[in-house]
């Protein structure tokens, strides 16, 4: 499943093209799975244009498969062994939506034993990008209080586990309801529904107005001032997205730090790619040993179906990760 240019869902289009050529590092792997991310929809619609891919562009990061050949040189994985990673779909990394794929060898890991190939297939960029903030960014310690914006989309419900991991106390923005029990089964401690709930309100109620030690924000945009109104003096806000004009007074009268996680960046640069294997392997462990759990939207389609899927997450009915089953062979 291939696009041609950016636009709507309507520009995905099946097509054959060359069966990719081993090369130096990588691997084939035979696709089973991959997952729908908020990233290929971005890239899909042009609000992403320095990372498409060359057109044809095969979208798609996340993937679980069976490995079939290997170049020389590779150490990780041999053929046979079942797999997960994220193979890319941004600039000169083919994506996921495929029979095939070619992927780097730094990129996958061994699938984690206790999970089938769709449920692997939902875990690699959510888990990453999760996993950068929470784990390598945040210096959370026991007790710390911890913000965590979008609890119970894909990135957020991941962080929820990554930071009870680290014994903070957890305190989840959601929606409604429902959302507010998903967050709350992931682990986190304090449910805050931002609707009903202004930020001064929540502040005030569970830090005595000082603020949050760490905020994580999924949602980031203009919800960054959000952040910043709801972590304490010197604290951190850490977000996925910062694609947006702000005034960062209240940033610099609070002495905030603000880091930015963009986890395709080892991709896109080519530098230190072993870091997203390194942290594949990482969250196998977590997996394997009952830590970490991924949730999944009621509903899922087939790569045919990749216009169907787009159209699905962009009408906002989606919670939790939507599964791609590969049907092209």
């Amino acid at each position: 499943m291939v696009i041609n240019r950016v636009g709507g869902p309507e520009v995905f289009e099946m097509m054959d093209i060359d069966f990719p050529e081993l090369k130096p590092g990588y691997v084939l792997v035979k696709v089973v799975a991959s997952s729908l991310n908020p990233l290929e929809t971005k890239i899909r619609s042009g609000l992403t244009p320095a990372i498409i891919p060359p057109f044809p562009a095969v979208l798609n990061a996340d993937f679980s498969g069976s490995v079939m050949r290997v170049s020389e040189g590779v150490e990780k994985v041999k053929i046979g062994d079942e797999v997960y990673g994220f193979v890319g779909g941004v600039k000169n990394e083919w994506g996921a939506l495929a029979e095939y794929i070619l992927v780097d060898e730094d990129l996958l890991c061994i699938k984690p034993s206790n999970l089938d190939f769709y449920e692997a297939a939902m875990f690699p960029l959510v888990g990453i990008t999760a996993w950068r903030a929470i784990i390598e960014n945040s210096d959370i310690k026991t007790n710390d209080k911890v913000l965590i914006h979008g609890a119970a989309g894909g990135v957020g419900h991941i962080a929820v586990q990554l930071a009870k991991l680290l014994n903070a106390k957890v305190y989840a923005t959601v929606s409604g309801e429902e959302k507010g029990e998903i967050a709350k089964s992931f682990g986190a401690d304090y449910i805050i529904n931002y609707k009903t709930e202004d930020v001064e309100q929540y502040v005030n109620k569970y830090t005595g107005g000082s603020g949050f030690d760490v905020v994580f924000d999924t949602i980031g945009g203009n919800n960054l001032l959000n952040s910043f109104n709801a972590v304490k003096i010197g604290g951190l806000v850490l977000t996925t997205n910062t694609r947006v004009t702000l005034d960062l007074s209240l940033m610099h009268s609070k002495s905030i730090a603000l880091k930015a996680i963009f986890m395709v960046l080892p991709v896109i640069t080519n530098a230190n790619r072993y870091e997203i294997g390194n942290i594949l392997y990482e969250m196998k462990n977590l997996i394997e040993a009952g830590n970490l759990r991924i949730l999944k939207d009621k509903k899922e389609f087939k790569f045919s179906q990749i216009a169907k899927a787009h159209e699905y997450y962009e009408s906002g009915q989606a919670t939790g990760k939507i599964l791609l089953i590969n049907d092209l062979q």
